[in-house]
């Protein structure tokens, strides 16, 4: 082997795992997503020609592998057993009190105070600094081999350290840690899928586990699952910890993703108790779900003197806060209408206060959840608010009944435009196929000008649903006559002279948008940003891609039949073919080929960007497309190869980095100028 190709491609596997650490972990990227993707690029294609130049830590291993017959069985190296739990001070006083009995008199111990995150346990194995094993907990002894499906999560570092610190990795290091999904990942996800597929997932917790105990990696890649690590189960060939607190700040060095906000040590079990109390009230404004406090005697020493009891360590307790649950009366079963044409029964609730907020509706997902719990109108229910936010109806109290309640079954015609309904074989979901049905008009108009689609500063929710009352939209391709209505526009409440020119500005700066972004934005069933890249990416144009049949749909790498079904049927209606004319015609990319030009032609070729605050009209991805589509490149981070800051509103600390090293400042309107928009 090419000593030189070793090399590079070590080198670039240490480039990579820093890069991703920066990113994922710290939050804090050094370079642009192009580069770490040029960076990845390289290896790949190094590793496909020279398979031998493969390693456990590689970081092409994330995308998952072909799916598992079955997960082998893993014992741990020291007992990965659950907490006993306490729901009150006087609780947590006793077991403090139990576990001082057991100790020398005069012992003090102090103890850390860490969330406890409502996930899955992973047991993490690393020999010489590589990861190569991961496990889930199991009945605290034994667990499962879950190896593949870890790697695919960016937060999990495959060879520590990650970062140059000059810490030497121990010679065998085993860690716990939970795997998670956070609710903003979980809030995407769930729109994503719900969008494409039609699917309702119930809360981040069971998405999580569901994506780890996959047989396919691939479809734990595919779910933003993220890590925290807390304990060392083990560790040969490293220092001598003595305390929990040392162990988490040892993890944190050596690049592990630990919780640094939340964790505590505390030395006053007053103070302690005081903070598990008003700890409660703040958990649900956490980026993830979490139920509780894990409280643990910091000292190993003296976690060895206490040993275990049963399964449950007695130097370490959960501190649960109450579930947020009541009790209330349905009232009635109402049905919604999405913009895909989904049907979702809503409990309309008697109103009850439930976790910080009063509760008067509440998710009932689907026909079958109603049925299979025999949930009926004017029963007394329970509810949740599922992941801390979303209302749920859990099930009936049968015994409750008086013989008034009523059987509820999905309506046969849409609620909103009367238009029928329809249920596909083998699918949970209700569809109106009336696509001119008013309640789907205005989630289409809504989620066409979304940032996950054609990224229409300044038009959200509100404006696509006083728009379309007000009778200026009855088409998403309605959007680019909106300069027609200015006058309109100028005498609504709240919209300014400056107000309604950023509006259309943004407007007519989406249609640089790519190709990919226009088929997204036209919400065809199971149809989502990565299926639209595949079929442009085929078929090339609009054009050819209307004119396929469902047999050469299906024929394409990723597209099933029931993607292939969807799409066909969509661009056999008439109006659709409409709409896709009209928007080719206001201007917008039909086509992956269009504005292609020489690099040498293009305005920005060769000059390197950095964006900085809140641009009029563009959002920071539009502008970075942009930039990218006239030649330009954007970084992360000024530095003296920086050509140019783009500045927008309230600019952060790169602006007086730029003045500092005289890196010329932009506004947005220098940019159009520059690019002739």
């Amino acid at each position: 082997m090419d000593p030189e190709l070793v090399e590079r491609a070590a080198k670039l596997r240490q480039l990579i795992n820093y890069h991703a650490y920066r990113y994922y972990v710290l939050d804090d990227p050094e370079i642009s997503d192009e580069a770490y993707d040029s960076l990845f690029n390289e290896l790949k294609r190094l590793e496909e020609q020279y398979p031998e130049l493969i390693t456990p830590d590689s970081p092409t291993h994330r995308t998952g592998g072909p799916p598992a017959e079955g997960f082998a069985k893993v014992e741990h190296p020291a007992p990965i057993l659950s907490l006993t739990n306490v729901t009150s001070i006087e609780e947590l006083r006793a077991w403090r009190d139990r576990a001082l009995r057991l100790l020398p008199e005069g012992v003090r111990p102090t103890y850390v105070v860490e969330p406890k995150i409502d996930g899955l346990t992973v047991v993490l194995h690393y020999e010489d600094g590589v990861f190569t094993l991961g496990a889930t907990r199991g009945d605290g002894f034994v667990g499962e081999d879950i190896t593949a499906n870890l790697r695919t999560l960016r937060t999990l570092p495959l060879r520590i350290p990650v970062v140059p610190n000059g810490l030497i990795p121990p010679r065998r290091l085993v860690v716990r840690g939970e795997a998670y999904m956070s609710k903003a990942n979980f809030a995407r996800f769930q729109a994503e899928q719900e969008a494409t597929a039609g699917r309702k997932y119930v809360n981040p917790h069971n998405t999580a586990a569901g994506a780890l105990r996959n047989l396919d990696p691939t479809v734990t890649a595919s779910r933003p699952l993220d890590l925290w690590a807390y304990q060392v189960v083990l560790i040969e060939g490293g220092p001598s910890l003595q305390t929990q607190w040392e162990a988490l700040h040892y993890l944190d060095a050596l690049g592990f993703p630990v919780e640094r906000e939340q964790n505590r040590l505390f030395t006053d079990f007053a103070e302690l108790e005081a903070y598990c109390q008003q700890w409660g009230d703040r958990r649900h404004e956490l980026p993830y779900e979490a139920d509780g406090l894990v409280i643990k005697i910091n000292e190993f020493e003296l976690q060895e003197r206490l040993g275990y009891v049963g399964k449950d360590p007695r130097w370490a307790a959960a501190y649960k806060y109450p579930s947020a649950e009541a009790v209330t009366r349905l009232l009635d079963i109402v049905v919604e209408v999405g913009r895909t044409g989904v049907l979702t029964p809503r409990a309309v609730l008697e109103p009850v206060y439930l976790g910080g907020v009063t509760v008067s509706s509440a998710t009932l997902h689907n026909a079958d959840y109603v049925a299979e719990r025999d949930i009926r109108i004017g029963d007394t229910v329970v509810i949740k608010r599922a992941g801390e936010v979303i209302p749920q109806v859990l099930r009936p109290l049968v015994e409750l009944r008086t013989g008034r309640e009523r059987v509820w079954q999905m309506p046969e015609r849409c609620p909103v435009c009367g238009g029928p309904v329809t249920r596909y074989p083998g699918e949970v979901a209700y569809y109106c196929e009336n696509s001119a049905c008013p309640a789907q008009l205005v989630r289409r108009v809504e989620f066409f000008a979304s940032r996950g689609a054609m990224d229409i500063a300044g038009f959200g929710s509100r404006q696509a649903e006083l728009f379309v009352q007000k009778g200026f939209i009855r088409d998403v391709a309605d959007i680019y006559e909106l300069h027609r209505h200015r006058d309109a526009l100028l005498e609504l409440e709240g919209f300014g002279p400056k107000k309604v020119e950023n509006l259309l500005a943004a407007i007519e700066a989406s249609k640089q948008q790519p190709a990919t972004r226009v088929l997204t934005a036209l919400g065809i069933r199971f149809v989502g940003s990565t299926v639209a890249e595949l079929l442009l990416e085929h078929f090339r144009s609009f054009a050819a891609l209307a004119a396929a049949t469902e047999d050469e749909l299906a024929q394409v790498e990723g597209i099933g039949p029931r993607i292939a079904g969807s799409v066909a049927a969509w661009f056999r209606q008439p109006a659709n073919r409409q709409t896709v004319a009209r928007l080719e015609a206001a201007g917008l990319r039909m086509s992956l080929d269009e504005a292609k030009a020489e690099p040498k032609a293009l305005p920005l070729a060769g000059k390197t960007f950095v964006i900085t605050g809140t641009l009029p009209t563009w959002s920071r991805e539009q502008a970075t497309e942009i930039i990218k589509q006239y030649g330009g490149h954007v970084t992360g981070s000024v530095s003296g190869k920086t050509d140019y800051l783009l500045v927008g509103e309230n600019p952060g600390s790169k602006l007086e980095k730029a003045r500092k090293l005289g890196v010329p400042l932009l506004s947005e309107d220098d940019l159009r100028r520059m690019i002739g928009v």
